[in-house]
Protein backbone atom coordinates (compact mmCIF):
# COMPACT_ATOMS: atom_id res chain seq x y z
CA UNK A 1 0.00 0.00 0.00
CA UNK A 2 1.37 3.40 -0.92
CA UNK A 3 2.08 5.80 1.94
CA UNK A 4 -0.08 8.60 0.53
CA UNK A 5 -3.11 6.32 0.50
CA UNK A 6 -3.25 6.10 4.28
CA UNK A 7 -2.75 9.80 4.89
CA UNK A 8 -5.90 11.71 5.84
CA UNK A 9 -7.16 14.16 3.23
CA UNK A 10 -6.29 17.77 3.98
CA UNK A 11 -8.80 20.60 3.66
CA UNK A 12 -8.37 22.98 0.75
CA UNK A 13 -6.55 26.21 1.44
CA UNK A 14 -8.80 29.27 1.81
CA UNK A 15 -9.02 31.64 -1.14
CA UNK A 16 -8.03 35.14 -0.05
CA UNK A 17 -7.84 36.62 3.40
CA UNK A 18 -10.70 36.22 5.81
CA UNK A 19 -12.14 39.27 7.52
CA UNK A 20 -11.11 42.89 7.33
CA UNK A 21 -7.85 43.08 9.27
CA UNK A 22 -5.76 41.02 6.86
CA UNK A 23 -2.13 41.51 5.90
CA UNK A 24 -3.29 43.61 2.95
CA UNK A 25 -5.15 45.92 5.33
CA UNK A 26 -2.00 46.62 7.33
CA UNK A 27 0.04 46.90 4.16
CA UNK A 28 -2.34 49.56 2.87
CA UNK A 29 -2.08 51.46 6.15
CA UNK A 30 1.71 51.45 5.71
CA UNK A 31 1.30 52.80 2.17
CA UNK A 32 -1.15 55.44 3.37
CA UNK A 33 1.29 56.59 6.06
CA UNK A 34 4.09 56.86 3.49
CA UNK A 35 1.96 58.78 1.00
CA UNK A 36 0.58 61.03 3.74
CA UNK A 37 4.17 61.98 4.58
CA UNK A 38 4.76 62.82 0.90
CA UNK A 39 1.80 65.20 0.83
CA UNK A 40 2.82 66.67 4.18
CA UNK A 41 6.21 67.53 2.67
CA UNK A 42 4.60 69.02 -0.43
CA UNK A 43 2.24 71.20 1.57
CA UNK A 44 5.05 72.21 3.91
CA UNK A 45 7.02 73.33 0.85
CA UNK A 46 4.01 75.32 -0.32
CA UNK A 47 3.63 77.17 2.98
CA UNK A 48 7.38 77.64 3.39
CA UNK A 49 7.76 79.26 -0.02
CA UNK A 50 4.68 81.37 0.66
CA UNK A 51 6.20 82.62 3.93
CA UNK A 52 9.40 83.63 2.13
CA UNK A 53 7.70 85.39 -0.75
CA UNK A 54 7.64 89.17 -0.90
CA UNK A 55 4.38 90.35 -2.42
CA UNK A 56 1.09 88.69 -3.14
CA UNK A 57 0.65 84.95 -2.66
CA UNK A 58 -0.69 83.52 -4.86
CA UNK A 59 0.76 86.04 -7.35
CA UNK A 60 -2.45 86.04 -9.43
CA UNK A 61 -4.66 86.45 -6.37
CA UNK A 62 -6.74 83.92 -4.40
CA UNK A 63 -7.90 81.01 -6.58
CA UNK A 64 -11.55 80.86 -7.56
CA UNK A 65 -13.69 78.20 -5.90
CA UNK A 66 -16.14 77.72 -8.78
CA UNK A 67 -14.74 74.30 -9.72
CA UNK A 68 -12.71 73.24 -6.69
CA UNK A 69 -15.60 73.56 -4.22
CA UNK A 70 -18.11 71.35 -6.07
CA UNK A 71 -15.23 69.00 -6.91
CA UNK A 72 -14.65 68.62 -3.18
CA UNK A 73 -18.27 67.61 -2.58
CA UNK A 74 -18.04 65.17 -5.49
CA UNK A 75 -15.04 63.42 -3.93
CA UNK A 76 -16.76 63.36 -0.53
CA UNK A 77 -19.81 61.79 -2.17
CA UNK A 78 -17.50 59.20 -3.70
CA UNK A 79 -16.22 58.24 -0.28
CA UNK A 80 -19.80 57.94 0.94
CA UNK A 81 -20.83 55.63 -1.91
CA UNK A 82 -17.72 53.49 -1.36
CA UNK A 83 -18.52 53.24 2.34
CA UNK A 84 -22.08 52.19 1.54
CA UNK A 85 -20.83 49.57 -0.88
CA UNK A 86 -18.38 48.14 1.64
CA UNK A 87 -21.12 48.11 4.27
CA UNK A 88 -23.33 46.15 1.88
CA UNK A 89 -20.81 43.39 1.24
CA UNK A 90 -20.33 42.90 4.97
CA UNK A 91 -24.00 41.93 5.04
CA UNK A 92 -23.72 39.75 1.96
CA UNK A 93 -25.34 42.28 -0.39
CA UNK A 94 -23.21 42.00 -3.52
CA UNK A 95 -25.57 44.25 -5.49
CA UNK A 96 -25.04 47.06 -2.99
CA UNK A 97 -21.29 46.67 -3.35
CA UNK A 98 -21.54 46.81 -7.15
CA UNK A 99 -23.65 49.96 -7.01
CA UNK A 100 -21.31 51.56 -4.48
CA UNK A 101 -18.19 50.89 -6.53
CA UNK A 102 -19.87 51.95 -9.78
CA UNK A 103 -21.06 55.24 -8.27
CA UNK A 104 -17.61 55.88 -6.81
CA UNK A 105 -16.00 55.24 -10.19
CA UNK A 106 -18.33 57.69 -11.92
CA UNK A 107 -17.79 60.37 -9.27
CA UNK A 108 -14.02 59.87 -9.42
CA UNK A 109 -13.99 60.29 -13.20
CA UNK A 110 -16.09 63.45 -12.89
CA UNK A 111 -13.65 64.76 -10.29
CA UNK A 112 -10.73 64.17 -12.65
CA UNK A 113 -12.54 65.83 -15.54
CA UNK A 114 -13.27 68.95 -13.51
CA UNK A 115 -9.68 69.06 -12.29
CA UNK A 116 -8.43 69.02 -15.87
CA UNK A 117 -10.78 71.90 -16.69
CA UNK A 118 -9.42 73.73 -13.65
CA UNK A 119 -5.88 73.19 -14.89
CA UNK A 120 -6.73 74.43 -18.38
CA UNK A 121 -8.30 77.63 -17.03
CA UNK A 122 -5.32 78.63 -14.89
CA UNK A 123 -3.55 81.82 -16.06
CA UNK A 124 -0.17 80.29 -15.15
CA UNK A 125 1.72 77.11 -15.89
CA UNK A 126 4.13 74.74 -14.17
CA UNK A 127 7.04 76.94 -15.28
CA UNK A 128 5.59 80.41 -14.66
CA UNK A 129 6.74 80.90 -11.07
CA UNK A 130 7.22 79.09 -7.75
CA UNK A 131 3.50 79.17 -7.02
CA UNK A 132 2.61 77.63 -10.38
CA UNK A 133 5.22 74.93 -9.90
CA UNK A 134 3.92 74.05 -6.44
CA UNK A 135 0.26 74.21 -7.46
CA UNK A 136 0.62 71.83 -10.39
CA UNK A 137 2.95 69.52 -8.48
CA UNK A 138 0.65 69.17 -5.48
CA UNK A 139 -2.57 68.81 -7.46
CA UNK A 140 -0.82 66.63 -10.05
CA UNK A 141 0.36 64.17 -7.41
CA UNK A 142 -3.17 64.04 -6.06
CA UNK A 143 -4.66 63.42 -9.48
CA UNK A 144 -2.18 60.56 -9.98
CA UNK A 145 -3.40 59.00 -6.74
CA UNK A 146 -7.01 59.38 -7.90
CA UNK A 147 -6.16 57.54 -11.13
CA UNK A 148 -4.54 54.72 -9.15
CA UNK A 149 -7.62 54.57 -6.92
CA UNK A 150 -9.93 54.36 -9.94
CA UNK A 151 -7.91 51.49 -11.40
CA UNK A 152 -8.10 49.71 -8.06
CA UNK A 153 -11.87 50.20 -7.89
CA UNK A 154 -12.28 48.95 -11.46
CA UNK A 155 -10.51 45.71 -10.53
CA UNK A 156 -12.69 45.36 -7.42
CA UNK A 157 -15.79 45.88 -9.57
CA UNK A 158 -14.78 43.05 -11.91
CA UNK A 159 -13.93 40.77 -8.99
CA UNK A 160 -17.32 41.52 -7.46
CA UNK A 161 -19.02 40.56 -10.72
CA UNK A 162 -17.07 37.29 -10.62
CA UNK A 163 -18.40 36.59 -7.12
CA UNK A 164 -15.10 36.82 -5.26
CA UNK A 165 -16.55 38.61 -2.23
CA UNK A 166 -19.14 37.78 0.40
CA UNK A 167 -19.87 38.66 4.03
CA UNK A 168 -16.91 36.54 5.19
CA UNK A 169 -14.30 37.34 2.56
CA UNK A 170 -14.06 40.98 1.53
CA UNK A 171 -10.70 42.17 2.81
CA UNK A 172 -9.70 43.42 -0.65
CA UNK A 173 -12.79 45.65 -0.68
CA UNK A 174 -11.92 47.09 2.73
CA UNK A 175 -8.35 47.69 1.58
CA UNK A 176 -9.49 49.47 -1.59
CA UNK A 177 -11.99 51.55 0.36
CA UNK A 178 -9.26 52.60 2.79
CA UNK A 179 -7.13 53.89 -0.09
CA UNK A 180 -10.06 55.80 -1.60
CA UNK A 181 -10.89 57.45 1.73
CA UNK A 182 -7.22 58.44 1.98
CA UNK A 183 -7.41 60.07 -1.46
CA UNK A 184 -10.43 62.05 -0.28
CA UNK A 185 -8.74 63.10 2.98
CA UNK A 186 -5.67 64.29 1.07
CA UNK A 187 -7.84 66.39 -1.23
CA UNK A 188 -9.48 68.06 1.76
CA UNK A 189 -6.00 69.06 3.01
CA UNK A 190 -5.01 70.26 -0.47
CA UNK A 191 -8.26 72.17 -0.94
CA UNK A 192 -7.96 73.92 2.42
CA UNK A 193 -4.29 74.80 1.85
CA UNK A 194 -4.38 75.90 -1.79
CA UNK A 195 -7.91 77.27 -2.10
CA UNK A 196 -9.37 78.26 1.29
CA UNK A 197 -6.40 79.69 3.19
CA UNK A 198 -5.52 82.21 0.40
CA UNK A 199 -9.05 83.61 0.64
CA UNK A 200 -8.04 85.05 4.02
CA UNK A 201 -4.86 86.66 2.76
Amino acid sequence: MRAEAILPSEPALPVGSKGRLSSGWWGMWTLVATEAALFAYLLFSYFYVASQTVGAWPPSGPPKLGIALPDTFILLAGSLTMWLGERGVRKGRRGQLLLGIAATLVLGVVFLGLQLIEWRNKPFSLHTNAYGSLYFTVTGFHMAHVVIGLLMLAVLFVWTLLGYFDERRHSAVSTGALYWHFVTAVWIAVFLSLYVVPQFG
